[in-house]
């Protein structure tokens, strides 16, 4: 679901941004509170690793191609849709702007499909099927469950939207200037991989994390963590776990449909759109692909795996980097450890 630059006209992209600059504004408003606790601090930087290493592990999915899972909707439900939002959003920009990974002009298209549609729809579906059940109850995993697939599919049929409507606002003589499919076909390859193959992976990932972390974290949960301190441990095995799986990412021939280079392109359809031409290429990341181009063999894992290390670095010390400069300029002093999580932000009571 990462659009690379070149697909979109001017026109969805400036309103990919207008939709999504002034939702990043509310959701940093939301979160400066909760922020403002050391202890929700490790678990905005794990929801943007845990969403920075989920979507690198590819899945294949028919016609060739692959997809992946985000990890949006299991980070709405610890610690609400807001932090969801920002989490998988600076994993996006770093995907972006490091490893090329989704474009810079049509960062805000992509930030509102996966880090805005998926977690607020998800978050809302999981209270709506939750309601006021236990924690510990198996309704809760189930809402997790139906709520993660709901989240993927809609940000799957908003960029299969975005994708089809461009030979409808961009065409010369029938010729598509940017994305060359229309909605017959972007609805179908989306919809259909997202919600048959990626959906039910995602949900199962979410069900089974979930599961681990409420078990074994249980503070992560609760209104009122009664002075327990976040076992971080937990949060960093989960991460480190991921780490260790990236490599199956590799396994997965083909790209992503609607990812594909001017070459590609034209091996598709026959041409290279020329409005694709003019925008595409000016931005490939420092490392390229997870630095994968070029290597072969036991190399390629190690530079995914050491792509996968320096993302999870970047994020952690962007978002400690963040709060820090935040709490500083507010002249916010830092709460002590017993301090409780705003009510209304994660868990429904």
């Amino acid at each position: 679901m990462h659009i690379p630059d070149g697909y979109l006209g001017p026109e969805t992209i400036v309103a990919g941004w207008a939709v999504t600059v002034p939702v990043w504004y509310r959701a940093n408003r939301v979160t400066r509170k909760l922020l403002s606790q050391p202890r929700m601090v490790p678990v905005l930087a794990f929801g943007a690793a845990f969403s920075f290493l989920v979507m690198m592990l590819n899945v294949p999915v028919a016609g060739g191609t692959t997809a992946h899972a985000v990890g949006a909707v299991l980070i709405a439900v610890i610690a609400g849709p807001e932090v969801a939002c920002l989490a998988v959003s600076a994993a996006l920009v770093i995907q972006a702007f490091f490893f090329g990974d989704g474009g810079i002009l049509t960062l805000g298209v992509n930030c509102l499909t996966m880090a805005i549609v998926m977690p607020y729809t998800g978050y809302g579906v999981y209270r709506l099927v939750a309601g006021g059940s236990d924690l510990r109850s198996s309704r809760r995993l189930v809402a997790a469950g139906v709520a993660a697939w709901c989240g993927l599919v809609a940000a799957a049929a908003l960029n299969a939207l975005v994708l089809g409507i461009q030979p409808l606002l961009h065409s010369v003589h029938g010729v598509a200037q940017y994305a060359p499919y229309g909605l017959k076909v972007t609805i179908p390859a989306m919809l259909g991989s997202h919600a048959l193959v990626i959906g039910p992976v995602e949900a199962g990932f979410t069900v089974a994390v979930l599961a681990v972390l409420r078990r074994q974290s249980p503070e992560l949960f609760t209104a009122d963590a009664g002075g327990r301190p976040l076992r971080r441990r937990r949060l960093a095995a989960v991460v480190a776990v991921l780490i260790a799986a990236v490599p199956l990412g590799l396994l997965a021939a083909g790209g992503a449909f609607g990812e594909w280079t001017g070459a590609d392109l034209a091996r598709r359809v026959g041409y290279v759109p020329s409005g694709f031409a003019r925008l595409s290429g000016h931005w490939r990341g420092l490392l390229p692909g997870y630095g994968v181009g070029g290597t072969s063999g036991p190399w390629s894992v190690a530079a995914y795996v050491l792509s996968a290390l320096a993302g999870v670095a970047l994020l952690t010390a962007g978002v400690w980097l963040v709060v820090r400069l935040r709490r500083r300029g507010a002249g916010a002093t830092l709460a002590p450890p017993s301090a409780t999580r705003p009510s209304g932000t994660a868990d429904p009571r």
